[in-house]
């Protein structure tokens, strides 16, 4: 595409076709043009059914249509957050900004083919996609955009975002890097606002702890840019933006506002769950044919009752499926897919032609409730606030297809401690009451549901105070000091607050210390509140995820603290098909994280897996039961055969599906890998692959073996395009090429070398080896390269070594003030001592007692430092709050970012796997 069709940018209706195949709304049209014309988004009221989720087709149109302005002129952020505080939504929404994504990778119509030429314009990698979308889940490693300059859609809950924010990403191994990904060149689209009051009151609050720090981006995108989303009004310092008279005309529109929702009121005392039972039984006994119905209960408690009568009522007669948000991705995925299935579930599909067998209902709590795009028939809810009553009934004829439909108001007397919703039950049933028409019914349209309801009457809590020595030692990333304050009451609030841990269930628990295997993954884990856990753990062998994500450790479950990722055996049970029950009898889980990666062998865990015991063939194939003895090839791998022998004979495992079970089986090969410090296992031919830990060193680990002076180029070159193409200024990106290219020099290390290269087949320095994964660590070991230490502690020296010699460096750094100078010196060091997310504020000693040195080349000049890993650099701490000051905490973050992706994006082009947590 030539660079004049680049610059005839598409309108956004055409945009939006492409991607979507109807034209936008009236509504959608005229927010695109006036984000586009004033460059800033209001907030957004528009009811619910009417499309919302088009703010992320605008946000990425606004983008593109900037594509040809010089970098440091944009206005657009880079990056769209969609943030809400409901998991579904976060995957349901994940639907259509992949919707968007594929559109523009396939480029068949002009106007999503100029857009994707566009973004791709924006990245500084030339293979980019024109945008990445990545849905954050869990307290577990989840990926984050390749480089800054990447235009991304994230899609994540509210304390996922925001405790990134706050640099204590749940899950993130580089929470720096996350950070500056959530926090500078960011449009965080905050869905249902009303949810999150707080996290609108926070950003204001932390550009008051820095004041006086430069904008690393300019004024528009230094910071991140809130947008409150909501369908239930809320209180802004500007009138939000809302239909206007071309939204009424249209017929589309029209209908679904017009749509009919008449509700009755039920009043009612003693168990909940029947009568939300009893209700469903009478709606669908009056359905003319099967029918589709949902049900709102508050807690997961009560959801799970209600569901277990009416499975137990319909039995054959009905689908009856549970979502309360405490599944993990596999089991949620196939609950979702039931419900958004277009001929047997409740998608909102325009003029749908549905023929059921069986009636289709659905209980769920309050996930449901908000931006998930589902069409019931007939609903039934708890007793609840306006704004909740709102968003249920946005679930019910969403479309305005279903004449029929009915919905019944349960209202049980509110508990004493005030219920989830306090009074404002109360005050809904009065107004529902006083609304009643001649049928006995109240009639809640979309048009008429706030006239009728009323204000909503929120609770919202207090949040503490924000204060730069609270943010300045949440920076603190690599060394996190005793006694910080948590993070979570500043986004979420104080009251109410539900602290969680994050179960993973696994087949092999490793001993402590050990590394687990395979890697935890987001897709495996659920967040289960902490007091729940503890009482259903108490009779359990229990491991927790060490700092480094990789290492377990025994743990006592009144040890357990929020954030905390624990693995337990998928013995224990505590789940099923509809996610976590820990009230049921004890069942296997299926353990979520074998497929494509292999078997793990150890007793305890194949019989975990299949129900027998076979120590002796396990045994006999590591070298006893320790796997220290020798052990013939021969009988080792006869040994390996009769255990892929014995697995493929064994039954299907509870939980597992047959042909799940079937293509795992498959896969396995009776090859023996035996790491050190992981279980030995049974590989696969093609497995999947794993996340590179940062702890151990792994992102030195490729297909090839890289030489040192290449690869610090590349990285050089990298950070400076990623640089330039987000607009930073001259000085800066000659500072970050100079990071760049000096970043692993310390791996001149004659130790780290051997480690690279064991079998010395290397006539020059190397900063990637062709080890393999499974005897990276016996070769440190045999190295002696000390366990933990750290490769950018040396090259930092080296530097400052080379700043000795040479003190006036850098062409457009000579022409600063003395001043500046001294910043962009410490930048410089900083950089290099960062690039794997450490040195803030220091970089952790580790023993070594080598009288060795490291010499290097540093741009041309033979340096030599001390090797000896012991020694603390003690100036570092104060070199990293100068630096904080200078750039403020979210803009150092960046600059780090811009290394450290521009050293992943290099690596991962001659390593495809590369995924490091």
């Amino acid at each position: 595409m030539s660079a004049t069709e680049r610059l005839d940018a598409p309108t956004f209706a055409e945009f939006y076709e492409a991607v979507n195949g109807r034209p936008p709304f009236p509504w959608q049209e005229r927010l695109a043009s006036e984000v586009a014309t004033r460059e800033k988004w209001p907030a957004v009221g528009i009811q619910t059914g009417l499309g919302k989720t088009a703010c992320l087709d605008i946000a990425i149109w606004w983008l593109a249509s900037q594509a040809t302005r010089p970098p440091a002129q944009r206005t657009a952020p880079t990056r769209i957050w969609w943030v809400v505080n409901r998991r579904l939504l976060v995957d349901s929404t994940a639907e259509h900004a992949e919707a968007i994504r594929d559109t523009l990778e396939k480029g068949a119509l002009k106007a999503a083919a100029i857009v994707a030429e566009r973004l791709r314009s924006i990245s500084a990698s030339p293979n980019a996609p024109p945008l990445q979308v990545i849905r954050l889940r869990g307290g577990v490693a989840s990926r984050m955009p390749t480089d800054p300059s990447c235009p991304a859609i994230i899609l994540c809950t509210l304390p996922m975002y925001g405790s990134r924010l706050l640099f204590r990403g749940y899950g993130s191994k580089l929470r720096a890097v996350d950070a500056a990904m959530a926090g500078t060149d960011s449009l965080v689209l905050l869905d249902e606002a009303h949810l999150a009051p707080h996290l609108a009151r926070l950003l204001p609050a932390l550009a008051e702890c820095s004041p006086t720090a430069q904008a690393v981006l300019g004024s528009q995108r230094s910071r991140p840019r809130l947008v409150p989303l909501t369908a239930t009004g809320d209180k802004t310092s500007d009138p939000p933006f809302e239909l206007d008279g071309n939204d009424e005309a249209n017929p589309i529109v029209r209908r679904r506002l017009d749509a009919a929702k008449p509700l009755e009121v039920r009043e009612g005392t003693g168990d909940g769950a029947r009568h939300l039972a009893r209700a469903i039984q009478d709606l669908l006994r009056g359905a003319d044919a099967p029918s589709a119905c949902v049900v709102f209960a508050n807690t997961p408690k009560t959801a799970r009752a209600a569901f277990d009568r009416l499975r137990k009522q319909y039995k054959e007669r009905a689908d009856v499926l549970l979502l309360t948000g405490l599944a993990r991705e596999r089991e949620a995925e196939r609950i979702r897919k039931r419900i958004l299935d277009p001929v047997e579930g409740m998608a909102a599909t325009p003029d749908a032609k549905i023929v059921r067998k069986r009636h289709f209902v659905v209980v769920a709590t309050q996930t449901l409730e908000v931006g998930a795009d589902i069409d019931a028939e007939y609903l039934v809810t708890e007793a609840c606030g306006v704004r909740a009553l709102t968003q249920r009934l946005g679930r019910l004829n969403r479309l305005g297809q279903y004449p029929h439909a009915r919905a019944i108001y349960v209202h049980l007397p509110s508990p004493k401690a005030g219920g989830l919703y306090g009074e404002e039950p109360d005050a809904v049933l009065k107004r529902l009451k006083e609304a009643r028409g001649e049928d006995g019914t109240v009639a809640l349209s979309p048009r008429r549901v706030s006239d009728v309801l009323g204000p909503p009457g929120d609770r919202v809590s207090e949040a503490p105070e924000i204060l730069p020595a609270i943010l300045w030692e949440w920076t603190k990333t690599t060394t996190p000091p005793d006694g910080e304050a948590p993070v979570e009451p500043y986004f979420s609030g104080i009251e109410g607050l539900d602290y969680k841990v994050s179960l993973i269930w696994r087949v092999h628990l490793p001993a402590d210390g050990e590394r687990l295997w395979p890697r935890a993954t987001d897709r495996e884990a659920i967040d289960v509140p902490i007091g729940e856990a503890r009482e259903a753990l108490s009779d359990h062998p229990l491991r927790r995820l060490t700092d480094d994500g990789v290492t377990v450790e025994e743990v006592e479950v009144e040890d357990l603290r929020p954030g905390d990722r624990v693995i337990v055996a998928t013995d224990s049970g505590m789940m099923g098909e509809f996610g976590w029950n820990p009230t049921a009898a004890a069942a296997a889980v299926v353990d979520a994280s074998l497929i494509g990666r292999g078997l793990p062998l150890e007793v305890d865990a194949v019989a975990r897996l299949c129900g027998k015991k076979l120590g002796s063939a396990i045994g006999a194939a590591l070298g006893g039961s320790d796997g220290d003895e020798d052990v013939d090839e021969a009988d080792r791998q006869e040994a390996a055969d009769r255990i892929l022998s014995e697995i493929k004979t064994a039954s299907t495992p509870p939980g597992w599906d047959h042909a799940e079970w079937a293509d795992f089986v498959a896969e396995i090969t009776p090859q023996i890998v035996r790491p050190r410090r992981e279980v030995p296992r049974l590989r696969v031919d093609n497995p999947h692959a794993e996340p590179l830990s940062i702890e151990f060193d792994e992102t030195s680990l490729g297909p090839e073996a890289v030489e040192l002076a290449t690869h610090g180029t590349a990285v050089a070159e990298r950070a400076g395009k990623i640089a330039g193409n987000i607009g930073l200024g001259p000085v800066l990106t000659e500072v970050l090429e100079f990071a760049g290219r000096a970043h692993d020099i310390g791996k001149a290390d004659r130790r780290f070398q051997r480690w690279l290269d064991p079998e010395g087949k290397r006539r020059t320095l190397v900063a990637k080896s062709d080890t393999p994964r499974s005897r990276w660590e016996a070769t440190r070991a045999a190295a002696g390269w000390p366990r933990g230490g750290r490769h950018e502690e040396l090259s930092a020296r080296l530097v400052r070594a080379w700043f000795e010699q040479d003190p006036a460096w850098g062409n457009h750094v000579r022409e600063l003030p003395a001043e500046e100078q001294d910043i962009a010196r410490d930048l410089f060091l900083h950089l290099v001592i960062s690039h794997h997310g450490k040195g803030r504020p220091l970089v952790p000693p580790v023993v070594d007692d080598t009288p060795a040195e490291v010499s290097a080349l540093v741009e041309g000049v033979k340096v030599r430092a001390k090797a000896d890993l012991s020694i603390v650099d003690w100036d570092q701490p104060a070199r990293f709050k100068r630096l904080s000051e200078y750039f403020g905490p979210w803009g150092l973050a960046l600059l780090e970012a811009i290394v450290i992706r521009a050293d992943h994006a290099v690596s991962a082009a001659t390593d495809a796997t590369l995924d490091p947590l």
